[in-house]
């Protein structure tokens, strides 16, 4: 239920002028709840409710470069993001989500030379979120040290976000959360 409520508050949060208030649920736990007054709530608590239960969707524009997530059809939030350069180009299509790790090992490509998790060196931030993979190689949702690559056509395939932004998406979605990305 607590989950459930989080989630509610977040969403109506995501509407924007329905955050009036916050109650602590707990020392370190802060939750911004709505104001039930007349003039704060207009949609009706069955469709904040139906909207909650609907699966999380992500969109991704490549000429955009912008990640956008939605529930049903109503768009929640847009995340900038890197993509693909020329020659390592994200790939099109519908998809899901694969595999999720926090603090990821890289492998480099090309010599195999692996970097733990949560090195500063690791370009893959302390968060990854893989959607397509062709048996060896993967592409998915991960940070960057790099925050300038963000908005261009920069990685190797995947699709780089700021370090912030990951994390906040890391813990939204799960695997089998649809990912269609289009050009």
């Amino acid at each position: 239920m607590l989950k459930k409520a989080v989630q509610l508050s977040i969403l109506i949060c995501t509407f924007g002028m329905y955050c009036i208030g916050e109650i602590s649920l707990a020392d370190d736990l802060n939750v911004v709840v709505p104001s039930l007054s007349n003039n704060s709530v207009t949609k009706p608590t069955n469709y904040i409710d139906n909207l909650i239960n609907q699966p999380l969707k992500i969109q991704i524009s490549l000429s955009r470069r912008q990640l956008t997530t939605y529930r049903g059809n109503t768009q929640i939030k847009s995340y900038p993001i890197a993509v693909g350069r020329r020659g390592w180009e994200t790939p099109t299509g519908n998809f899901q989500v694969l595999e999720m790790l926090e603090k990821p090992t890289w492998i480099n490509p090309f010599t195999g030379k692996a970097i733990s998790g949560g090195l500063p060196e690791n370009p893959l931030g302390h968060y990854w979120i893989g959607f397509w993979t062709d048996g060896r190689n993967w592409i998915g949702f991960h940070g960057t040290p790099n925050p300038e690559s963000v908005g261009k056509a920069a990685s190797h395939g995947c699709v780089r976000m700021y370090d912030k932004d990951i994390k906040e998406l890391f813990h939204q979605v799960s695997v089998g959360t649809s990912v269609t990305v289009v050009r």
